[in-house]
């Protein structure tokens, strides 16, 4: 039986002239796990959106989805709610209450279910879940992993026949992003649910998917099973196919007649084969170092707390990177590696220790849509380059746009684009700044792989002008295959460093899917591209990407961000503070300051002072 099934629709966003969906038919099957993928601004998004009609983006809309065979249009707001759940980026944006148990409970409370019917689905799913260890526990003290697991559990307690999920690891560490998706696995599998996934994890969602969608400009270009697809996208040269998982890249790149490996496990068992019968070759131990200049960020004994009676999120951290140093920051989620980035940012102020940066500071936050206060990208971008030459504002506007691949969404909203379309414009307007350092909180969150390869080149051209890149993020699959330094934070310091090669290959669990694939064959192997040159294959050329950019500023300035005041300064600061108001009274003869201000503002003395 269909569970959904799509005919003809197209979408069009209010004022844009090319749709944002074209023509999409698909079926999708009770009971299939089907992985929507497709480079940013697809339409993934979009196209999850409009299975769940109190949520869809407001636009022109043709084609019909039936749903269970019948038309969406007539599912009623309540049968609706029940039967379609949607789980979305931002662990924190589907949170509502401040409960645990309340948040499993407050959609059957919503929708009028009785007290003992809410207590024994909130009971079921708080064990199939195992959170019963903090299903009293306040929502703001939970983990990023775990606020998003609660998000999953809050959405199947209304027992949903089909589950809508749009990127929902995008903010989780590896660890985390892997057991999320085996819950959302095991809901499929066990329970029967059907799954619509937009992801850019494919490594981890292909073995859960019997269907995979890829959309291009708004069009299905592929449809089929993982192997499928991953040859369809391989024979007509996709950018997408760099984001296939490593088994199946490094399988099309290496001549050989085996199938087409999946699986971590798979391509384990593909490689032992095909050394079976080649000769390896040995891949180096060491990677060489990438900078040796100047301390651009210097953090010594740096202890941080938000509060006076909170615990330490910071605890003696010690840290040196060097201009035009590519540095990696990972680790789980709630670690305090944001924290830390914000302490080199001078937006929090150490209450011991000493954080020193050499030069102008850029900052990319976790959410983009902290930087958005205009109307439109252009506008955003024009904002940054306000007061300089009409020429120099137009190329500057272009070159962003160009290197961010905005040209066509310069006339969006920024809250319109997706995710990973508001990354990139968040990106262009740090990079209009020309900062000597840039601070990158998770910046290839729901980013495709096409761009992220532009990213990456990008980011090395401005690291040979001597830009310093300090990156905080997830993705251990970017950061092996460009850092120049990688690093773990845990319990509120570093760990362990290295380049990228001892680092990933000396983790068992916190390293690459390259890594885990050929540990037993070639332990310092860490990305797939180590893998195919081993195996004599050909290395696939990546997409072009633009990276001409204007050189950073020259301020070389060092900013010493504050530590907290002696006493005996801050009794100079009143006294001096005091002295000042008592000369001012003095000045003006009013030894009442009553009299300086009454019901319709300031008195004549004072005015005229």
């Amino acid at each position: 039986m269909e569970a959904i099934e799509i005919r003809g629709l197209t979408f069009s966003y209010p004022g844009q002239a090319e749709p944002a969906l074209r023509g999409v038919n698909a079926v999708v099957h009770t009971g299939e796990f089907v992985t929507l993928c497709g480079l940013s601004g697809s339409g993934k998004t979009t196209l999850l959106r409009q299975l769940k009609p109190a949520l869809a983006p407001h636009g022109v809309r043709t084609g019909e989805i039936l749903f269970e065979g019948k038309s969406l249009d007539t599912l009623g707001l309540r049968e609706q709610s029940a039967k379609i759940g949607l789980v979305q980026q931002s662990p924190e944006n589907q949170l509502v209450t401040d409960k645990v148990w309340h948040e499993l409970a407050f959609g059957l409370e919503s929708l009028g279910y009785d007290t003992p019917v809410i207590r024994g689905r909130v009971a079921e799913m708080a064990a199939f879940f195992g959170i019963e260890d903090w299903f009293y526990r306040d929502v703001t003290a939970l983990s990023g992993g775990q606020k998003q697991l609660l998000n999953l559990a809050s959405v199947m307690v209304l027992q949903p026949s089909v589950l809508l999920l749009d990127e929902p690891t995008s903010q989780l560490d590896p660890i985390a992003a892997g057991d999320f998706l085996t819950a959302v696995g095991k809901i499929n599998r066990e329970l029967g649910t059907t799954i619509l996934i937009t992801e850019q994890r494919l490594e981890e969602v292909f073995p859960l998917s019997d269907q995979v969608l890829v959309l291009n400009g708004g069009c299905v270009i592929a449809d089929g099973t993982p192997r499928e697809v991953g040859g369809q996208l391989r024979a007509a040269g996709h950018p997408l196919f760099f984001a296939m998982p490593t088994a199946m890249r490094v399988w099309a790149a290496v001549p050989n007649d085996a199938a087409c490996p999946i699986t971590v496990r798979d391509g384990r068992d593909w490689l032992g084969t095909f050394a079976s019968e080649q000769t390896l070759t040995e891949i180096p131990a060491n990677q060489p170092p990438q900078s040796s200049g100047n301390a651009a960020i210097s953090l010594s004994e740096v202890w941080f707390r938000y509060e006076k009676d909170q615990p330490d999120v910071l605890k003696g951290l010690s840290l040196t990177v060097r201009k035009g140093e590519f540095f990696a920051l990972l680790g789980g989620n709630g670690t305090g590696k944001t924290t830390a980035l914000s302490v080199i940012a001078g937006l929090q102020s150490p209450y011991r220790g000493n954080a020193r940066v050499r030069g102008t500071v850029g900052v990319l936050p976790q959410d983009p849509q902290a930087l958005f206060v205009k109307k439109t990208v252009r506008e955003e971008l024009l904002d940054v380059l306000y007061g300089k030459q009409p020429a120099e504002v137009e190329a500057g506007v272009a070159r962003a746009a160009a290197l961010c691949r905005l040209e066509g969404l310069l006339d969006r909203h920024p809250y319109d684009l997706s995710g990973g379309e508001q990354q990139r414009a968040a990106l262009a307007e740090i990079l209009l700044r020309d900062p000597d350092i840039l601070l990158l909180d998770e910046p290839t969150k729901g980013l495709d792989a096409q761009f992220k390869q532009q990213l990456a080149a990008l980011l090395q051209t401005l690291c040979r002008r001597g830009v310093t890149v300090f990156m905080v993020s997830h993705d251990v699959e970017f950061c092996a295959e460009y850092a120049h330094r990688c690093a773990l934070f845990f319990d509120g310091s570093i760990v362990t460093d290295g380049p990228p090669r001892r680092f990933f290959s000396g983790n068992s669990f916190y390293t690459t899917a390259a890594n885990h694939m050929a540990r037993d064959l070639l332990p310092t192997a860490i990305t797939a591209y180590d893998l195919i040159v081993a195996c004599g294959g050909a290395v696939p050329t990546p997409p072009e990407t633009p990276v001409e950019t204007a050189p950073p500023s020259a301020d070389n300035k060092t900013n010493v961000l504050p530590k907290k005041l002696p006493r005996w300064r801050k009794w100079i600061s009143v006294a001096a503070g005091a002295a000042a108001v008592w000369a001012f009274i003095k000045a003006i003869s009013v030894t009442d300051l009553t009299s300086l201000v009454d019901s319709s503002g300031v008195t004549g003395p004072i005015g005229d002072y």
